[in-house]
């Protein structure tokens, strides 16, 4: 299952940008899918802070595996040496840790977040632990779905960008957000696309 409006973003985008569109005909088969429930997703945001797409993956896989059901009640009663295990960092152990907490105890309540506009969602988040803007966008794309969201602060995001609209050099914010407004209002599934890329 994709967001209901992935059909018509790939057509959109097809069009308003050559660059993207061989990048997605290299990708034809690739959609956009759920990561899970609330927790989940907000979990995967913090395990893959500042790292590849390809490590956070693999330290995913061996959280999930040491956690066995990954719901907030499991999460929090892991010792925190069995997250080190994992692969995740001091801080990165903590701050699971303490958002497995924050869902547990009713201190966050996702049933509202789908009424709520972007900003209010990401006002709400980063005021847990660990949870910082770049999280709280991977949320409201791969939780909400909101279709039009360019993460800037993302490495793959940056390096793609770099590769494909900057012939390989370093490339700033703002040059970043004015590629990208070709692309809206799909700019997630642009997004989608452009981490797909680095795969190749």
């Amino acid at each position: 299952m994709t967001p209901e409006y992935w059909n018509d973003a790939k057509k959109h985008l097809r069009k308003s940008d050559p660059v993207l569109k061989e990048i997605m005909r290299s990708c034809r088969d690739v959609d956009m899918e759920s990561r899970g429930d609330a927790f989940q997703t907000l979990a995967r945001a913090i395990v893959g802070q500042q790292i590849s797409t390809k490590a956070a993956q693999s330290i995913w896989n061996r959280f999930a595996e040491c956690a066995v059901d990954v719901t907030p009640a499991k999460v929090a009663a892991l010792e925190h040496e069995a997250l080190r295990a994992c692969g995740l960092s001091n801080a990165k152990a903590r701050y699971v840790r303490d958002l497995a907490s924050h869902f547990a105890t009713g201190a966050l309540k996702p049933r509202r977040w789908a009424k709520m506009e972007n900003e209010a969602v990401i006002e709400e988040l980063v005021q847990v632990k660990g949870i910082g803007r770049w999280s709280a966008e991977m949320f409201l794309m791969f939780h909400l779905w909101r279709p039009d969201l360019l993460p800037v602060d993302d490495l793959g995001i940056r390096r793609a960008m770099e590769r494909h609209f900057n012939s390989g050099r370093a490339i700033k914010k703002e040059k970043m957000r004015k590629i990208g407004e070709r692309w809206a209002p799909y700019r997630s599934v642009a997004c989608w696309y452009l981490w797909r890329s680095l795969e190749k």
